[in-house]
C-alpha cells in the first residue's frame, strides 16, 4: 500500500497553521478497501533534525539548527503531540541536532554537533540544566574534533552515551545528572553514528561506516565484540534501533538499498529487507513493525517486524529525516526536511507529520 501526503501551505504569523490531510491510497498488493490512516502535517522550523516525546509532559520536542547563515544559535520545539501546535520556544544559543531523554528526570539531552558539546535542558520549563563541551581541541587543517552524532540515555543508571564521528570514532560516557565526562570509549571505527542501548542486559550498539556492528558492555565500557556484518559490499549503517526481546537490532544503511536484521547476541544476518537506502528506524513493540525513513527517495516504509514484509509506503515529498513514536506505540512521528544545500537554503520551514498508525 502507497500514501502519498501533500499539503498546502497557509502562514500565519512565525508558525504556520496545521492541515488535516486524508490523502488517496494507491494499492500495490491488496485488492480489498483498506482504512486510511489519519494523518497531519505542520511546517514547524528550519532545519529540523531529531525528536523526542516526553511522557511525564505529554510534550513531543524538535531540534532545529534554524538557518545556516543568518542564525548563529537554534530553536527546540516543544509541540502538542495532538495538533503539533508549537506551545513552547526554547532558544539555544548554539545549534541542537541529535535528541534524547531521561523521562525519569524529565532532562532532554541535545547534541550540539558544530560545536563538539552537549545541552541538557528541563522538560518542563525549558531551562537549560547544563552543557559540556566533549572535544576542545580548536579545528584546524589537521586537526578535526570529533562530532556528536546519536544520543541515547539510560534512565536506570541515570547515564548519557554519545557517538562522536571521525575516523577512529568513540562514545563519550556522560554523567547525566551533572554532565561530566565518565570516561571515553574509543575506537567504534570510523564514523561510528549509529547508536542502541540494551540497558537490561548491559549491551550498547555501534554502527559505523566500516560496515560494523560494535558491541559495548556498559559495565566495563569496554568493546565486548565487533563484526563486519557484509565484506563484499560497500556499507555505512546509520542508524540502528533494537528489539531485545528476540535480541534483534535493525540497521539501516545509506549505501545500499535494504535494512538488515541482524542477531545481536553473535552478529549474525538474520534478514536483509529490501527497501531503498535509508536514514532512521524504530521498532516498535507496541504493534510489532519497524518504520524506516528513506531521505533520498522520499517515503517512510512500515515493515512487519515478524515476516519482514512491507507493509505500507508513505510518500512524504521531499526528505524524510528522524522519527519518534507516542508511549503506547499507536502514534508515528516524523520530521521532514525541505531540500536545501550549502550554497542555497530552503526557502520554507520543515514540517513533522504525525501518523495515527491505529
Amino acid at each position: 500500500m502507497n500514501t502519498t501526503l501533500t499539503t498546502h501551505r497557509r502562514f500565519s504569523g512565525r508558525v504556520l497553521s496545521p492541515l488535516l490531510l486524508l490523502s488517496t491510497l494507491m494499492f500495490s498488493t491488496a485488492p480489498q478497501a483498506q482504512t486510511e490512516p489519519e494523518v497531519l502535517r505542520k511546517p514547524i522550523g528550519k532545519g529540523a533534525y531529531e525528536m523526542v516525546y516526553s511522557p511525564s509532559e505529554n510534550a513531543l520536542y524538535l531540534a532545529t539548527s534554524q538557518s545556516r547563515k543568518l542564525d548563529k544559535g537554534g530553536i527546540v520545539y516543544r509541540l502538542d503531540p495532538q495538533t503539533l501546535d508549537v506551545t513552547q520556544v526554547i532558544h539555544n544559543d548554539i545549534k541542537p541536532f541529535g535528541a534524547a531523554i531521561n523521562p525519569q528526570t524529565n532532562t532532554l539531552y541535545f547534541g550540539n554537533t558544530v560545536n563538539n558539546s552537549v545541552t541538557a535542558i528541563d522538560g518542563k520549563t525549558g531551562d537549560v540544566k547544563g552543557r559540556l563541551v566533549l572535544d576542545a581541541r580548536k579545528r584546524s587543517d589537521t586537526v578535526k574534533p570529533l562530532a556528536p552524532r546519536e544520543l541515547v540515555a539510560d534512565a536506570t543508571t541515570d547515564t548519557l552515551y554519545i557517538t562522536g564521528l571521525g575516523d577512529s570514532s568513540v562514545v563519550w560516557v556522560v554523567d547525566g545528572k551533572d554532565l561530566t565526562l565518565r570516561t571515553t570509549i574509543t575506537d567504534t571505527g570510523k564514523l561510528g553514528t549509529g547508536l542502541a542501548l540494551d540497558a537490561a542486559a548491559s549491551r550498547l550498539y555501534v554502527t559505523n561506516a566500516d560496515g560494523e556492528l560494535v558491541t559495548i558492555d556498559t559495565k566495563t565500557h569496554q568493546i565486548a565484540s565487533r563484526k563486519k556484518l557484509d565484506a563484499s559490499k560497500e556499507h555505512f549503517f546509520l542508524n540502528i534501533s533494537l528489539d531485545p526481546a528476540t535480541h534483534r537490532a535493525f540497521i539501516t544503511d545509506s549505501k545500499q538499498p535494504q535494512v538488515l536484521v541482524v542477531d545481536t547476541r553473535n552478529g549474525n544476518v538474520l534478514q536483509q529487507i529490501d527497501v531503498p537506502e535509508s536514514l532512521a528506524v524504530l521498532f516498535n513493540p507496541a504493534r510489532d513493525e519497524v518504520y524506516v525513513t528513506h531521505r533520498k527517495a522520499g517515503t517512510v516504509s512500515v515493515i512487519d517486524a515478524k515476516n519482514y514484509k512491507l507493509l505500507t509506503t508513505f510518500k512524504t515529498p521531499v526528505h524524510p529525516n528522524s522519527l519518534a513514536l507516542s508511549p503506547d506505540g499507536q502514534t508515528l512521528y516524523v520530521s521532514i526536511k525541505q531540500a536545501a544545500s550549502r550554497e542555497k537554503e530552503a526557502t520554507e520551514p520543515d514540517d513533522v507529520i504525525r501518523i495515527a498508525l491505529k
